[in-house]
């Protein structure tokens, strides 16, 4: 398959290429896949839009794509009970101190103003009214002043401004200029029915100073009732915002006409390619750019050209040869050697110029920080390079709200020729269909293309030894794994000299049971090849046999779990195998998927799942090349995890490549290794529905923080004097609280992030407590995430 020599280059031949799991297409695939979820190209403004949106750099696992940072948080205010009740108590109030003014009922009312007024306006004594038209009009204005002193004082008491605030201006448009609009309106008809004192006052202090032959003219009479009414609209229309509103309605009736032509703009948008263009490949960035423009790309296809860009930088045989390849079949250049282009069918949202996969979103509760409450939760190469941990019983949704988007998001990148994919899970799981992976092996089912390799590819007996032995025996605690693989050590090296591979799994095992024909058939050859240092170590095996602590009869009974009729054409090492080896995933942009036959062989699943998990950390620690990101996801990791492969995890970051791990529970671990394996992995992830003892555990890993405690003692008050009983009733009536004091004692005590019992009973169905760790050191708190379905 013509891949441009993106991955040729690597040293990788054909011969080197595992078969796909489906027949190869004929020719590379048109992008003209069916819309789905995720896909740039099933969004409204295309792939386009989607090159253009932004991607600010956030904390670890914010889901970049678009995102929006949350407005700050306001301070808790009172309730909207309180308001309301507030808002009708001052009103109420404020009317009957007005009724009780302008009927005479309050004493001495008149006295400041005859204080600042002659005498002889005023009959005499304390409660003489205005005795000359001067004195009238000075009442007038008088009254005026304190009904506007009334009205602040009351929308103060009453906090009308934070009513308004919350359930007129939070509203938004066009409800705030229609609300203040109808209170302009009722505003202008009290005014002008004199039931507000405002006109009269305002003339009144016009024909002081101008006199009062200025109302002669009818001309001036107009224009101050003109301005009274103006006046009173003012203030309603700076709260509506009207000239806003009628600016944006303005802007809108001027964008529904078709602007002028401009010229292009100087800087190049991102889907006309710019870095191709500043390095002088502009015929390239044309024929991409009319690519993206027409549909005819996808963002894998943007994806993997940027990849074979950027590695084409730094070797300009590669540049010049994807320049060609561009310039031919567009889109379609450095293809990856399956071939496709996409995947048949997408669960998840991805982000592939970020590599993130969204998996959720975080919650709002208030374990969370603020800033992250709403935003969505992702996955990335960044943090899955530290290893992942998730723990959760059955149900809980490991598997297709967390393994199911990995996988997916993996297989894309691997498309993009960016990352290598191992997906381990038993047969029928939710891994994804066989479309998704270049190579499937179905261990148990003749129908499988691939059978695998016990030996991960190696030539090396001590390496496959010592590989070997981790898998069968690792689980075992009284066994040191290390004399396991010196055991079969003596017995792969020269079975291996003589045969030129290693045993199969029937040999393997005559030769661990110390079957005599087996041993005199090898020693015979061994002796007649001339290999004298494995006929050595084949003698020491002999000698070896039968003494105490003997790892032979260990390791036979381990291996006879794969001696079975269902696995006959498995684990062939002959000429006519078929073995598919983890070492194709040192190189390779692979897709592989292994099927374990966990309902009818469980002991033999969790042995293979063993010894994929060893293997995988031995080959990724021995890379050369660590451009490629490769990845275990182990659906069930159940009796897997050894000390050895523990130590391998802990590895892998610095290698660029990691691991997902799945458990029921963590005593599906041995309980000296609880420690060490939620040490070695950067993020874990405790789903609801784990027990307290689990949840004991993930405390202890997340450890505590300070935090800020408030205890709030309440102690009645008590009122002796009517008056003040008479004002803590009324106030009673308005919060719906009785009149307390409050003895606030603030601390700063040190609590468990998320303690064993919030873990165990407290997670919401769906939900599930996740910190994360990326491969620079950077932390992420654990916070409750809302799993997407």
């Amino acid at each position: 398959m013509d891949t441009e020599g993106t991955y040729d280059a690597r040293g990788t031949g054909a011969d080197r290429v595992p078969r796909p799991a489906g027949p190869p297409p004929a020719a590379p695939p048109p992008p003209t896949h069916a819309p789905h979820q995720g896909n740039p190209q099933a969004g409204s403004g295309g792939l386009g839009a989607w090159l253009r949106t932004p991607r600010p750099v956030r904390e670890p696992g914010v889901w970049r794509f678009g995102h929006t940072p949350r407005p700050p948080e306001r301070p808790e205010g009172v309730s909207d009970r309180s308001l309301v009740v507030g808002v009708l108590i001052s009103a109420l109030c404020g009317l009957l101190l007005w009724s009780l003014w302008r009927n005479g009922y309050i004493p001495y009312r008149l006295v400041p103003l005859k204080l600042f007024t002659p005498g002889d306006w005023w009959y005499a004594g304390t409660f003489g009214g205005p005795r000359t038209i001067q004195g009238a009009d000075a009442l007038t204005v008088y009254e005026a002043l304190l009904f506007g002193l009334l009205v602040y004082a009351c929308g103060r008491l009453g906090n009308w401004s934070e009513i308004f605030r919350r359930h007129v201006a939070g509203r938004g448009q066009p409800f705030l200029a229609s609300a203040t609009a109808a209170g302009a309106a009722l505003a202008e008809l009290l005014v002008w029915k004199d039931a507000v004192p405002l006109v009269r006052p305002v003339l009144i202090l016009v024909a002081a100073v101008a006199g009062g032959e200025i109302y002669q003219s009818q001309a001036v009479v107009n224009v101050l009732y003109t301005v009274i009414a103006l006046g009173v609209l003012l203030p309603f229309a700076r709260l509506g915002r009207w000239r806003e509103l009628l600016a944006a309605r303005t802007a809108k009736s001027e964008a529904g006409t078709p602007p002028a032509p401009s010229a292009p703009p100087d800087a190049p948008t991102p889907e006309q390619w710019p870095e191709l263009r500043a390095a002088g490949l502009t015929d390239a960035a044309e024929a991409l750019t009319a690519e993206v423009r027409t549909g005819r790309m996808n963002d894998v296809d943007v994806a993997r050209l940027r990849h074979a860009w950027t590695v084409g930088r730094a070797h300009p045989e590669r540049l010049a040869a994807l320049d060609d390849a561009v310039l031919r079949t567009g889109g379609a250049a450095a293809l990856h050697p399956s071939g496709a282009r996409d995947l048949p069918r997408r669960v998840a949202r991805h982000d592939l110029l970020t590599g993130q996969v969204r998996i959720g979103t975080f919650a709002d509760d208030p374990h969370n920080p603020y800033a992250r409450r709403g935003s969505g939760t992702a996955l990335e190469p960044a943090l899955l390079g530290t290893s992942l941990l998730a723990v959760g019983p059955p149900g809980a949704g490991k598997s297709a709200r967390l393994v199911r988007p990995v996988v997916e998001s993996l297989a894309l990148q691997a498309l993009a020729g960016r990352a290598a994919v191992l997906a381990v899970g038993g047969a029928g799981g939710e891994l994804g269909p066989d479309e998704m992976f270049d190579v499937v092996v179905r261990i148990g089912d003749p129908s499988s293309v691939h059978d695998f390799d016990l030996y991960g590819g190696t030539t090396d007996p001590d390496e496959a030894a010592s590989v070997l032995a981790e898998g069968l025996v690792g689980d075992v605690p009284q066994l040191d794994s290390r004399r396991a693989a010196t055991v079969l050590a003596q017995l792969l090296g020269p079975y291996r000299a003589v045969h030129g591979h290693f045993p199969g799994v029937p040999a393997l095992r005559e030769l661990l049971d110390g079957d005599h024909g087996a041993a005199d058939a090898l020693r015979e050859a061994l002796a007649a090849g001339g290999h004298q240092a494995m006929l050595r170590e084949l003698e020491a095996r002999t000698r070896q046999k039968g003494a105490a602590g003997d790892p032979g009869p260990v390791l036979a009974d381990r291996i006879a779990l794969l001696d079975r009729p269902a696995f006959a054409p498995f684990f062939a090492t002959g000429a006519d195998a078929r073995p598919f080896a983890l070492r194709s995933l040192e190189h390779l942009p692979l897709r592989v998927r292994i099927d374990l036959p966990e309902r009818a062989h469980a002991e033999a699943s969790r042995l293979l799942a063993r010894l994929v998990l060893a293997q995988f950390t031995a080959v990724t620690a021995a890379r050369a090349d660590r451009s490629l990101f490769v990845c275990l996801v182990l659906d069930d990791a159940t009796h897997t995890v050894t000390a050895e492969t523990v130590r391998g995890i802990r590895r892998l970051r610095s290698v660029n490549a990691g691991a997902v791990l799945t458990l029921r529970t963590v005593d599906d671990v041995p309980e000296q290794l609880h420690t060490a394996l939620l040490g070695a992995v950067g993020c874990c992830m405790a789903f609801s529905g784990v027990t307290t003892w689990d949840g004991k555990r993930f405390a202890e890993v997340w450890g505590k923080e300070w935090v800020e405690t408030r205890e709030v003692a309440q102690h009645a008050v008590f009122a002796d004097q009517p008056f003040t009983r008479a004002l803590h009733a009324l106030r009673k009536l308005v919060t719906g609280k009785a009149v307390t004091r409050d003895a606030v004692t603030v601390r700063r005590v040190e609590r468990e992030r998320w303690s064993a019992s919030e873990l165990a009973y407290s997670l919401p169905a769906g939900h599930a407590v996740m910190s994360l760790t990326t491969v620079e050191g950077e932390h992420a708190p654990p916070l409750l995430v809302e799993l997407s379905g």
